[in-house]
């Protein structure tokens, strides 16, 4: 009874779904009625809800246990339009909550392995140390001015932060020095620290595509933004004040402050493991 139910939800949504959506939605529905050998039209909302338990407790992610109710959802869905069923039994169970990921960042080694891949030039070695060593996001380092940089503090004024926000943040000596022996090599005569042969600011998708240059090498994702978590994940584990790091990063949102706590706090086991196993 189930299987040629199965078999007609399949066959009336075969062009509607695609072939990896058609084989995942057969797989939890043989899965579900396996873990529940009742007849499609005697199920309960609470047996639904008890698979969706057993899923969490074998370690299944919230995003697996998500999309195998998306099935069941959408076979109940079916059945209703069929006039098969008076209640849909899915109606009133909610889908799992999402658990908010950790921001991704290189650890130590990591990121030694990428400033050691950049070396020999010198534009994406200082585009690659001044992410790490200011926090900034890509498209504030690609309007920053040459005039907005100073060198005896080493801070550099941010003027178009996100949401036109201004902010000063600062570099490291490493990060200077990475700076000075590009701007030396340097031939573009432009008001930008990192321009286009035109002097315009160089572009965005430039920078992108070399991470995705570097990460084909190395083996493991980055992105720009991966520098980011970076910068604020290793200053946490330097110990360094929350707010402090806050203010650097230029947020004012409550929802970036809260994921980079669960970060800081991470950034901190971690540290606190390495020391204590």
């Amino acid at each position: 009874m189930n299987q040629d139910m199965i078999q007609s939800f399949i066959n009336d949504n075969v062009n509607r779904y695609s072939s990896d959506t058609i084989k995942s939605y057969k797989i939890a529905l043989s899965q579900f009625f396996s873990n529940c050998p009742k007849n499609y039209d005697e199920v309960k909302a609470k047996d639904i809800r008890e698979w969706l338990a057993v899923m969490t407790a074998k370690g299944l992610k919230t995003r697996s246990v998500e999309l195998k109710l998306t099935a069941v959802k959408s076979f109940y869905k079916y059945c209703m339009e069929e006039n098969k069923l008076n209640i849909n039994p899915t109606q009133i169970v909610q889908t799992p909550k999402k658990e908010e990921s950790l921001p991704y960042y290189l650890n130590k080694k990591q990121l030694a392995m990428l400033q050691e891949l950049t070396k020999d030039h010198p534009r994406d070695r200082a585009i690659v140390e001044s992410l790490y060593s200011t926090g900034v996001r890509i498209s504030e380092l690609l309007n920053i001015k040459l005039e907005d940089i100073k060198w005896e503090s080493r801070q550099i004024w941010v003027r178009k932060g996100k949401g036109n926000k201004e902010r000063f943040v600062l570099f490291t000596y490493e990060c200077a020095e990475r700076l000075k022996t590009y701007l030396e090599d340097r031939n573009i005569d432009s008001p930008y620290l990192f321009p286009n042969q035109g002097g315009k600011p160089l572009s965005r998708d430039l920078v992108e595509h070399n991470f995705r240059k570097y990460k084909k090498v190395l083996g493991f994702r980055m992105t720009p933004h991966t520098m980011r978590h970076t910068f604020a994940a290793h200053l946490a584990e330097k110990g360094m004040d929350f707010n402090y790091i806050q203010e650097l990063l230029g947020h004012s949102n409550i929802n970036s402050t809260r994921i980079y706590t669960r970060l800081m706090n991470n950034a901190r086991k971690k540290q606190y493991d390495q020391y204590h196993t």
